[in-house]
């Protein structure tokens, strides 16, 4: 464990109350189904609609496409005319959060597109800075390649992430973990960090956090879990689950560990889909849920209940999961959260 002598940023928790959310407008070059194209955007449209009954919504959109975003959404949404190449907003936009003395401040990680699988991504690695001008917030820039569903923060100076991500070489090939971790301590504010050693089977990103685990509260985490002895994920979330049941986070804090089980496999044009009900999004008053129908019905059921149980004060709203999976990510990879403007809740 690392004590900081200058706690210079805290990354809040999701659950924190947010002054908005920011998305952005799928693009059809970067598409590994373009012929998917409008059902993409129908998907990206219901999430948002969702989410607007919770909180504003601020929509960075390419030019050439911004009239095709206002066929879905009209008005309701405040559009930045950003040139962007995908549509990941929780991976190439900044990590929102909070300077020394309280105020708004932002994490301009580096981007590379999860190891250059996809190209181009030169304008995905430039959308934060563009973006944190046109919102007039104070931009660090820590020295790593990192994207924001890799990570997960309990509020309270404890990060849950995977080394199969964040030590992978593909992303900062010359450092080692402990050069990782003092980048992770020095600009997340954080005291303890909880390394998972693998994300879900089939999870492109190597590995992200955002589907395996995820913090719903200070000392619980959710992780979802697979009965199948056959099924690699069994295996995967067997370890991910000793690990956390021998953790404490930064408080010193025993993790209380919930399970929630995965949904029936799903496979697509001959590839695993990464089905997590644990790639929701955290919005004021509610959770924005992915489900996946058919086979899973009675799962996407049962996680509704389960998380009406966790966040009994929360209202679980379910959108269609489906097609934004296909594309490999899901509600909580397409979102990023914009916590209040000063802490101690919005103004």
């Amino acid at each position: 464990m690392h004590e900081l002598t200058d706690n210079k940023f805290r990354m809040p928790g999701e659950w924190e109350e947010h002054s908005r959310t920011i998305l952005e407008w799928p693009v059809r070059e970067s598409m590994i189904w373009p012929e998917n194209y409008e059902k993409i955007k129908n998907a990206y449209s219901q999430v948002i609609k969702a989410i607007l009954e919770f909180e504003g919504v601020s929509l960075i959109v390419n030019g050439d496409d911004l009239g095709s975003a206002k066929a879905y959404l009209k008005d309701d949404v405040d559009y930045l005319v950003i040139e962007h190449d995908d549509a990941w907003a929780r991976d190439n936009i900044p990590t929102f959060g909070y300077d020394k003395e309280g105020k708004l401040a932002a994490l301009n990680w580096r981007f590379n597109a999860w190891g250059e699988k996809y190209k181009p991504y030169d304008l995905d690695d430039l959308v934060g800075e563009k973006l944190l001008k046109a919102m007039n917030v104070k931009e660090i820039n820590p020295p790593l390649v990192l994207e924001g569903g890799s990570i997960h923060s309990d509020g309270e100076g404890t990060i849950l992430t995977t080394k199969q991500c964040l030590l992978n070489k593909n992303r900062n090939p010359q450092m080692s973990q402990d050069e990782i971790e003092k980048i992770l301590y020095d600009y997340l504010g954080a005291k303890k960090i909880i390394w998972l050693e693998e994300g879900l089977d089939g999870d492109e990103t190597d590995g992200h956090i955002d589907n395996i685990a995820c913090f719903a509260g200070p000392g619980v985490v959710i992780v979802q879990t697979c009965d199948d002895s056959e099924d690699p994920n069994h295996e995967i979330t067997r370890k991910a689950l000793d690990v956390l049941n021998d953790s404490v986070d930064a408080k010193g804090r025993k993790i209380k560990v919930i399970q929630i089980p995965q949904p029936p496999m799903r496979i697509y044009k001959g590839k695993r889909l990464t089905l997590s009900y644990l790639n929701f999004y955290f919005v004021n008053g509610g959770i924005i849920l992915p489900v996946f129908g058919g086979d899973a019905t009675d799962s996407d059921h049962k996680a509704i209940e389960m998380l009406s149980d966790v966040f009994p004060h929360r209202k679980i709203v379910a959108v269609d999961g489906l097609e934004l999976v296909k594309e490999g990510g899901n509600v909580h990879c397409i979102t990023q959260q914009v916590p209040c403007g000063m802490e101690g809740g919005c103004q």
